[in-house]
């Protein structure tokens, strides 16, 4: 099966080809004899009913700084494709939002993966409030008075705005900081969104758990431990990867999530889990596969193309670029 598949993704020439989830993925559906293109969110325009992106050829080689060859830019009709990759990083913003709502009109006629209803609807921090069952005592509010009541039950407390990635605007606040009023009037300063509060796991120290979901089933995982000056786990903020395994805790919440992402078409997931609590669920652009498969010796993406592969089906009208 040969498909013609447009990758919606950050600007390329800036990705870091050892942990870039999205250039494994280009890596490997190249590797099955795919058509690939590659165009950045600004490039997309709906044009008298059609979904059109200013795109480009693109090769990839796992070869750094010469990692993509690109052809000359054209217009493409994303209908005409079989797959559409929407792999940009968070923000989860108004600009995110709107790409979502243009892919909308080419899926599922041209499988968008993940499915762009789905992840407009499902914002990391707030998605995984539908399984509050599984997560640590967290409130999300405006409110500086439902912080500090939670702040005196709990102690130490995480704070987080509610839109934020990567673990930006993450903070570790001790039960004898006096720095709490100031950071909620920060950010209130600028963020007109509710901020997450949580309880603080101290579980953290010892790692966060990276969890990768493939059509709703656990495939893989990676811990994340935190530098010893830091309380976030993100790899790109100073965390160390270590091999992980699945505890039979990791695999009651997948089983608890997991049809619910399979049912709305979130294809690719990756979860956070702390000490046996789930902290998010990451579908916009999730990582972590290629630090699994070095530790694992595996071959996510290609389970991920499985899933895609198995899901496409061929209209007679669907006319492909060429």
């Amino acid at each position: 099966m040969s498909l013609a598949v447009a990758v919606q993704m950050d600007p390329i020439e800036t990705i870091n080809i050892d942990t870039d989830t999205t250039f494994a993925l280009m890596l490997e559906a190249q590797r099955r004899g795919h058509l690939l293109y590659y165009y950045v969110p600004r490039q997309l325009t709906w044009r008298q009913g059609r979904v059109v992106a200013r795109a480009r050829p693109v090769r990839v080689q796992r070869v750094r700084g010469a990692h993509a060859e690109l052809g000359a830019p054209e217009t493409l009709d994303l209908a005409t494709l079989d797959v559409v990759l929407m792999r940009q990083d968070p923000p989860f913003n108004l600009a995110y939002i709107s790409a979502t709502h243009l892919l909308d009109r080419v899926h599922p006629g041209t499988l968008v993966v993940n499915d762009p209803h789905s992840v407009r609807n499902a914002p990391e921090k707030l998605f995984v409030t539908q399984f509050q069952e599984l997560m640590p005592p967290t409130i999300v509010t405006y409110d500086i008075e439902e912080i500090r009541a939670f702040r005196r039950e709990h102690g130490h407390v995480i704070v987080k705005p509610i839109y934020g990635n990567g673990g930006a605007g993450v903070f570790h606040i001790r039960p004898e900081d006096t720095n709490l009023n100031s950071l909620v009037e920060l950010f209130q300063t600028f963020l007109n969104e509710p901020l997450m509060v949580q309880a603080y796991v101290p579980a953290v120290r010892e790692g966060d758990k990276r969890i990768i979901l493939v059509d709703g089933k656990p495939v893989g995982a990676v811990n994340r431990v935190p530098a010893p000056d830091e309380t976030r786990a993100n790899l790109h903020v100073g965390g160390r990867a270590e091999p992980a395994r699945l505890s039979r805790r990791d695999h009651e919440i997948c089983e608890m999530i997991g049809p619910t992402l399979e049912a709305r078409g979130l294809l690719l997931v990756g979860i956070d889990v702390i000490g046996g609590y789930l902290t998010e669920i990451n579908v916009t652009s999730p990582t972590g596969i290629q630090e699994i498969d070095r530790f694992d010796g595996t071959n996510l993406s290609a389970r991920v193309w499985d899933a895609i592969e198995s899901k496409i089906t061929r209209r007679p009208d669907h006319a492909r670029p060429t």
